[in-house]
This record gives structure tokens, sequence and C-alpha cells, in this order.
């Protein structure tokens, strides 16, 4: 049984080192030669869409405060259970995109602001401020863009962002980077997009990654990283294989003790 078993730890090492550094490593076919092919399509400056389920903190700001209040509504509450008391925080009212992709914004009403950057939202409410409010300016933040890391990295787990533009790189060092296990040549990035779920694989050893269109995620998506073949020989399948030998030796044993 020792023997077995020793047997197993070894060639699971031997494996481990043929996995080398040439199946470790990233972007193994990067070179100063790629950067020029890949800038080609590498110049936009990304920004992130809004998607039906976002909370979005909207602020208007402008030279007369009393005028733009209405449309700055702070969260208001009862003091205690059946108080009929109000009490208003500091904190504005976050807005909920819905499923149709609208917003309820005060006095003007639903404002559709699904598939919109964040610019292109910012606009659009100005122009449905611009009858009631002049010289005003206007600011959009995410409040939940987060996204998922899963599999074989140090820190399984959801990540909240704050900049709201984040690749598939920072979401990875965010979970503490892949282990060695982690198959670098076959990331999965599942993504949500207009209520239909979206796959698609991703190979960090090759400069193709940079100018894939998920390259940078989107709020909400989940990276997977697979077990490479030497995870699955070594970890928790060791005491299955040894249980498979041990089975296989005790049959062999009893049909020679049979055959004698």
């Amino acid at each position: 049984m020792k023997k077995t078993h020793l047997l197993l730890v070894v060639l699971s090492s031997l494996l481990l080192s043929c996995t080398s550094q040439k199946r470790i490593a990233y972007f193994q076919k990067v070179d100063a030669s790629s950067a020029d092919s890949i800038n080609k399509v590498f110049n936009d400056i990304h920004e992130a869409r809004i998607c039906t389920g976002d909370m979005l903190s909207i602020i208007v700001s402008g030279l007369d405060p009393v005028a733009v209040a209405p449309f700055n509504l702070p969260v208001v509450g009862y003091e205690n259970p059946g108080s009929d008391k109000l009490y208003s925080s500091p904190t504005l009212q976050s807005y909920l995109v819905d499923v149709d992709g609208n917003i309820d914004f005060p006095i003007v009403g639903k404002i559709n602001l699904a598939g919109l950057s964040k610019s292109q939202a910012t606009q659009r409410i100005y122009e449905s401020l611009s009858p009631y409010l002049k010289d005003i300016i206007v600011t959009i933040k995410f409040l939940n863009y987060k996204v998922s890391v899963m599999g074989e990295v140090q820190r399984p787990g959801q990540y909240s962002i704050n900049n709201e533009r984040v690749t598939v790189l920072d979401a990875l060092a965010l979970a503490g980077d892949m282990s060695i296990y982690g198959k670098r040549n076959n990331v999965l990035v599942i993504r949500e997009n207009m209520g239909k779920l979206e796959f698609a694989r991703l190979n960090l050893n090759s400069d193709e990654v940079f100018t894939s269109p998920y390259y940078y995620l989107q709020q909400n998506d989940v990276v997977y990283v697979e077990p490479n073949n030497v995870k699955a020989i070594t970890g928790l399948n060791i005491s299955l294989y040894l249980s498979m030998i041990t089975t296989l030796a005790s049959v062999v044993s009893v049909i020679f003790a049979v055959s004698k």
C-alpha cells in the first residue's frame, strides 16, 4: 500500500514537471511585433454599458441648488416602526434599471438607459432635464458593478469594481492569479447580454486575447478557470486511484489463489 502511494506521488510529480513553464507562463506568443496588430483594434476607450438590474447613482448639480434639489431626492423613511414622523438621509436615492431598461426619474418620469454607455446615458438624462434646468452637470456612477472569478484561482469569489473598467487580467489579479493547475489557454467568460447567455473561451497564451470583445469584462460577468490534467490526477483523486489499485490487486490475488 505504501509502495503504491509512493508510486502515485512520483507519477504526479513527473506529470507536474511535464507541464513545465511552457504551460504555466502567460502570453508566450506575445512579443514586440505583436503590438502593431493589437493596437489596430485596441484603440477604443472601454466604457461599461448599462444593463437591466443595475443600480445607478445619478447626481444633478448646477449653479442654483434650489432648482436642482427636486432632481436629487434623498432617502426618506420613518423614524420608528408605526411612527408618522419622517427622516431624510444625506445619501441620495439609487435608481434601479428595470426589466424594460428604464429608470423612474423625479418629475421627468421613465428614461430608457439600457445598452447605453455612461457618457450616452449622461447625455440622455441631460436632454430630458433641459426643459426644466439650464447649465447643469449630470454625474452617473454604478453602485453594484461586480464580477465573479471561479475555479483554479487562489481566491475565488465575487469582486466589486470601483472604476467600471476591468479586464479579464484585472479579475484574475483580484483573485490572486491562477494556481499552477489552471488552464491558461482555455479561460471561460460567461456573460448575460440582453437576457441571453454568452460563452467565450480566451487563450491567455496568445496575443489574440487583447483583441477579444471579452477582454474587457462587463458587470456580472463570470470568469471560470478550468483545472488541467495534472489536477485531475493529484489532490482529491489520489484516494480514488489508491482504491482502484487496491481493489484490482485484491482481485488479482484472489484469481491467483484460486488458480493454484
